[in-house]
């Protein structure tokens, strides 16, 4: 018998106790400091965090962005997620599974948790550049049956230069579009890239703001 997939949750409870929000939030500071804190986050089966809504699953997603244009993908037929297949995307990433060296109640829990979205980035494309990171938003939509089981952690990653190679079977027609690029087929995406797509200028400038910081 298969055993179960194990995905990275958080307790709705704990997001409402901090203040639940629809659509993104981009004032994540307030969310951080609570959501990396030791034992906060925890596994549970695959199968009891898409029936449950009082759970939150944990999905990175990651925009790429090189000179004013970002990375976009549509989601092929080998999508794990069969609810997005055909839709574009800006965003890279998805479930964290665990793997030995993430213990859960570590008092650097979020340097821990950037390296699995940097594995899980990986699984999915290869980027051929260097990249800065940052976290610049996080993503709730309880409008529809995806959203009100997932949390998506939007990572804002300015890349040295547009190299980025598909590894994953389910990404297709790749490219980098401009913001107007995108609006012209803003009913073509999914609707995580809808809502980002809004805030794509400010989550630019606190990227860049961000780590302009750590320098």
């Amino acid at each position: 018998m298969a055993k179960e997939e194990q995905v990275l949750v958080i307790e709705r409870k704990v997001l409402e106790q901090i203040g639940m929000f629809q659509g993104v939030m981009l004032d994540v500071d307030r969310y951080q400091g609570k959501l990396f804190s030791p034992g906060v986050l925890r596994f549970i089966s695959r199968p009891q965090a898409e029936a449950d809504p009082s759970y939150k699953q944990l999905i990175p997603y990651v925009i790429m962005s090189n000179n004013g244009k970002y990375f976009s993908y549509v989601r092929g037929k080998r999508a794990g997620e069969k609810r997005l297949i055909g839709h574009r995307s800006i965003g890279i990433g998805g479930h964290i599974n665990p793997v030995d060296d993430m213990p859960l109640f570590n008092a650097d829990f979020r340097e821990t948790y950037l390296a699995a979205v940097e594995r899980e980035v990986a699984e999915e494309v290869s980027v051929q550049t260097n990249h800065t990171d940052s976290i610049v938003g996080l993503l709730n939509d309880d409008s529809n049956e995806v959203g009100r089981v997932h949390l998506g952690i939007v990572h804002f990653w300015i890349l040295d230069e547009p190299k980025v190679d598909k590894r994953e079977q389910m990404i297709t027609q790749m490219a980098f579009m401009s913001s107007a690029e995108l609006q012209e087929v803003r009913d073509t995406l999914e609707t995580w890239s809808q809502l980002c797509l809004s805030q794509l200028a400010e989550m630019t400038e606190k990227s860049k703001k961000d780590n302009k910081d750590i320098t």
